[in-house]
């Protein structure tokens, strides 16, 4: 069956796919309906953190399914009381509520910010504050603090009382707080807008900011939390602590899950019953997949798998910056890495695709490599030869 024709005939034209149709995966390979191999530096945009076929992860899902999927949250069920547990040892946060996406916790910590602020004086004209170049989804609520017009300019108006500041510029930050302003909310590492971590001293001015005026900081940590950087969430590394933290993605492995985590103080000083819901979230089946990706985290030190085959990643890309010429730039944190090229970088895409490796794009220019975390250094070796002869060809 030609599934491609198929796709393009039913499949509402939200996305222009590469040609190419996905039937299986092993490890850090997926094969194509022809059993054509490629190396897999994307991982279904940061998601598959412990790879395919992931035999432990799997059975889980299967026990699961064979004992309940699905209650509502109108009772308790035992895999969300426990993956509630170790999420929130994970993050280091008090509460956690569980969604179906990346993009709904996200609206969760909007409202948990505008409701914080409510009860502090009765009001419900607050404002955020957001960056520019960030992505933090596409519902009304996301979008409207996700800092790139064109995405934004067909669906305006938006939730409202949105300002954007200059990500790493602290100024900017600080010159639009006023009064009203109840969260400031970004990415610890940029990706849509190009994978730039954040400055040492623009999180932690942030943080500062909004410490001096009961501002609620909400950092995103979807696509670089859960191990990509080296640490279990991102902002680890700078010794800050988020007063709400979103996260999806890799939580899963591949299950369609995300949460939004806050501390107690938050807690008790927002979200009451009746005042954010969700049907499927939280669901047996999700929670399940949340709390074995977890226990295989802490039991195969992945975090440390990261730090410790950071620099063998980053000498690699480095070593393709310096051969080529197209190559402007290398930044990132962890596994997740990107190289800016001097011209589009589709070309180059469908050219790696042909010899073999998956990446994707972050921006019209960039080169996005977010792979499995159990890569190995043969896995780096791999796409480096393969990478090297699609940049060659340009």
């Amino acid at each position: 069956m030609d599934y491609k024709a198929l796709g393009d005939k039913y499949l509402l034209h939200t996305y222009n796919r590469y040609p190419i149709v996905l039937e299986r995966g092993e490890g850090t390979r997926l094969y194509d309906e022809n059993g054509k191999e490629y190396l897999d530096f994307a991982a279904g945009i940061a998601v598959y953190a412990l790879g395919y076929g992931n035999k432990a992860f799997n059975d889980r899902l299967k026990e699961q399914i064979d004992l309940i999927m699905h209650t509502s949250n109108l009772y308790y069920n035992e895999p969300a009381c426990i993956a509630a547990k170790d999420v929130c040892e994970a993050s280091k946060m008090d509460r956690v509520f569980f969604t179906n996406s990346g993009t709904e916790a996200i609206e969760g910590a909007i409202k948990t910010a505008r409701k914080y602020a409510y009860l502090k004086d009765g009001m419900t004209d607050h404002n955020i504050i957001a960056m520019e170049h960030s992505f933090h989804g596409r519902s009304m609520g996301a979008l409207s603090v996700t800092g790139n017009a064109h995405y934004r300019e067909a669906f305006q108006p938006g939730i409202g009382n949105v300002k954007f500041a200059d990500y790493n510029d602290l100024s900017s930050v600080e010159a639009l707080i006023d009064e009203k302003t109840c969260a400031v909310i970004m990415e610890t590492v940029q990706g849509e807008g190009g994978i730039y971590p954040a400055e040492d001293s623009f999180i932690k001015g942030v943080r500062k900011l909004c410490d001096e005026r009961d501002i609620l900081l909400i950092l995103d940590e979807i696509q670089c939390g859960m191990g990509r950087t080296g640490y279990m969430f991102a902002w680890e590394k700078y010794g800050v602590r988020p007063d709400v933290v979103t996260m999806a993605k890799a939580i899963g492995n591949g299950v369609p899950v995300g949460a939004f985590a806050m501390t107690e103080r938050v807690a008790e000083h927002s979200m009451v019953p009746g005042d954010h819901g969700t049907t499927y979230g939280g669901n047996p089946f999700a929670c399940a997949a949340v709390s074995e990706v977890l226990r295989q985290y802490k039991e195969n030190r992945l975090t440390e798998h990261v730090k410790e085959l950071t620099p063998y990643l980053e000498a690699a890309l480095d070593g393709l910056k310096e051969k080529h010429d197209i190559v402007a730039d290398r930044r990132g944190a962890g596994f997740m890495q990107a190289l800016e090229l001097k011209e589009p970088c589709a070309p180059v895409i469908s050219r790696a695709q042909e010899n073999g490796l998956l990446v994707i794009s972050a921006g019209a220019d960039i080169l996005r490599l977010v792979p499995p975390l159990i890569i190995d250094k043969e896995d780096i070796d791999i796409m480096k030869d393969r990478l090297d002869k699609a940049l060659t060809e340009s």
